[in-house]
């Protein structure tokens, strides 16, 4: 509902029909929209946190550093483009928030936790890394690519005028994003590397879903 119809949309008897409930089953739990909205978005972060806790460092060291490094933006590139409307009311909504200190705090909180587990499953390759500061650096080549898919893919619902500066899908941006991580971490690619990459990267992704369907 909420990315259906942004934030001035998500009605309580809006959010109720689309449960299938009445709007006073859901007044009787939640005293207010703003109420509900803070917990199911702070849900959608816990499960965020939840399904990444599936990728262990053990299979993030198997698969090769630039493999991972793609994949990992490919998913974030589809995922952000196939939840824009629900992200940029999120957005939207989390910006607004002034009488909710607290509750800021909280997704802030939790934000960083999924971030770090992030920059942590980057640091199993730190070996690959050549920066005199490795995990600074997968930090900010992160928020770097965070960024730049949130400002490319969420914020902006036109970007026509911009089309002859811009890569000309998701793919190549996908692509460009990946190149310019690895370059900032200034990885280099090891000889015979490339042959390889494929089937290791198969056989490591097969070990992920396996484990992530068990954990479900």
């Amino acid at each position: 509902v909420l990315g259906q119809h942004g934030v001035e949309g998500a009605t309580i008897p809006r959010i109720a029909r689309h449960a299938g409930l009445t709007p006073g089953s859901v007044y009787r739990r939640f005293h207010d929209k703003e109420a509900l909205l803070e917990t199911a978005i702070l849900g959608l972060l816990e499960r965020q946190d939840e399904y990444l806790r599936t990728m262990t460092p053990e299979i993030a060291r198997q698969i090769p550093l630039r493999v991972f490094a793609g994949q990992t933006i490919n998913n974030m590139v589809v995922g952000y483009r196939a939840r824009a409307p629900l992200l940029r009311a999120m957005r939207q909504f989390v910006h607004g928030r002034q009488r909710s200190p607290s509750w800021k705090k909280k997704a802030s909180r939790m934000e960083t936790r999924t971030y770090e587990r992030m920059v942590d499953l980057f640091m199993t390759h730190e070996e690959r890394i050549n920066h005199p500061d490795p995990r600074t650096a997968v930090a900010t080549a992160l928020m770097m690519v965070v960024s730049t898919v949130i400002e490319l893919v969420v914020t902006h619902t036109d970007l026509s005028a911009w089309k002859n500066l811009l890569p000309k899908d998701d793919q190549a941006l996908r692509r460009e994003l990946t190149r310019a991580f690895l370059a900032y971490l200034g990885v280099e690619e090891r000889p015979g590397e490339a042959g390889k990459m494929e089937s290791e990267h198969m056989a490591a992704m097969k070990r992920w879903r396996e484990r992530s369907s068990q954990n479900v």
